[in-house]
This record gives structure tokens, C-alpha cells and sequence, in this order.
């Protein structure tokens, strides 16, 4: 999806409700599965979006348009605030605006896809690795700039506990992985 295409139903009518309750703007870095379906397009559906950081943070969004939220009623579709997300720390200089100009105070940031892989390796469940091979295979990506950019932009507490030593493991065997799916097919 390019940033100026429109949204698609039931999306675009669950954010313009949200747009409507807003008496300023608000920023969403969105995260996830939304990402990867609606901007990147991987043919999957996902019933949440979620997001990292909202600007400003005063807004109760999830009791708005949260699990069992009347919103989520409506819709069949939430908001979920990520609890935890492995987020270089330079990656707002790299976000991009989705659904440009179609809301009037909701603007929806999305980090490249690189910063994108990097988000799901705590999770690292079957979906993760899904969308990070498809977006290797789709945009090309370099498992060497993935790399690069994990040991070098992750903030450095994450860098120094052993659990993060894993996290580098699992993305090295994630990637190899992708790369052997991509070159079997």
C-alpha cells in the first residue's frame, strides 16, 4: 500500500471514528501485523492494530477502541498499545505517514521495514517469521543492514543482558531461515 491509498473497510470507518472524538491530533507509531498487512501488503488479516507510542499520550485510546471496547463490538476490530516492542532507538527518523490526509486530527506512522523485522524478534512466533520473509522476499532486503542496525541502534541496556544475546541468536537464525525459504522457491 502506498501512503496516500486509502484504507480499506473496515479500517478506514473504525479510524475516522476515532478521528471524530479527537479535539487534536494525535500520532500513532503503529506496529505489527497491521503494519505488515495494510502497508506492506502480506496477504494475511489481522484484527488489531497495534501501535508503540501515542502523541499525546492523554487520550485513553484503549477504552475507546480496545478489546471489547463498543468500537471493537462495532467492528470486529481493536487498538492493543504493545507492550513490548524491540524498536531501534533512531527509528522515528526512519517512520513513514500511512493514510496520509485521510483523517483530520488521527495521523499513523509505521517504521521501515527493517525497524519492522527488528519489532517482532522478541516475539518471534510462526507470524513473525511470516512477515519477516515476506518482506525480505518482497522488498528485497539486506540481512546484512538487519543485522547491522540490531547491534548497532538497539538501546544499549538491551545490548548488554544475556537475553538480548538470544534475541541477536533468534535473529540470526531467523534470517537464516528466511533465506533458505527464499532460496528453496
Amino acid at each position: 500500500m502506498s501512503a496516500d491509498k486509502a484504507l480499506q473497510s473496515p479500517w478506514k470507518e473504525f479510524l475516522a471514528e476515532i478521528d471524530g472524538m479527537l479535539n487534536e491530533s494525535l500520532v500513532l507509531h503503529c506496529v505489527g501485523g497491521f503494519v505488515v498487512t495494510l502497508f506492506y501488503g502480506f496477504a494475511r488479516t489481522t484484527e488489531d492494530l497495534e501501535y508503540c507510542t501515542a502523541v499525546p499520550s492523554d487520550f485513553n485510546l484503549l477504552e475507546v477502541a480496545g478489546e471489547g471496547s463498543q468500537l471493537h463490538k462495532k467492528y470486529g476490530i481493536c487498538l492493543h498499545q504493545a507492550a513490548v516492542t524491540n524498536l531501534p532507538e533512531d527509528y522515528e527518523t526512519r517512520l513513514s505517514e500511512m493514510a496520509k490526509e485521510q483523517f483530520k486530527n488521527l495521523r499513523l506512522f509505521l517504521p521501515d521495514p527493517y525497524d519492522c523485522v527488528l519489532s517482532k524478534v522478541e516475539r518471534n512466533a510462526d507470524v513473525d517469521v511470516d512477515g519477516a520473509e515476506y518482506l525480505f522476499r518482497t522488498l528485497g532486503l539486506d540481512p546484512q543492514i538487519l543485522r547491522g542496525r540490531y547491534e548497532q541502534n538497539l538501546p544499549q541496556h538491551h545490548r548488554r543482558c544475556d537475553k538480548d544475546r538470544h534475541n541477536a541468536e533468534i535473529v540470526d537464525r531467523d534470517l537464516h531461515v528466511v533465506n533458505s525459504r527464499l532460496h528453496r522457491g
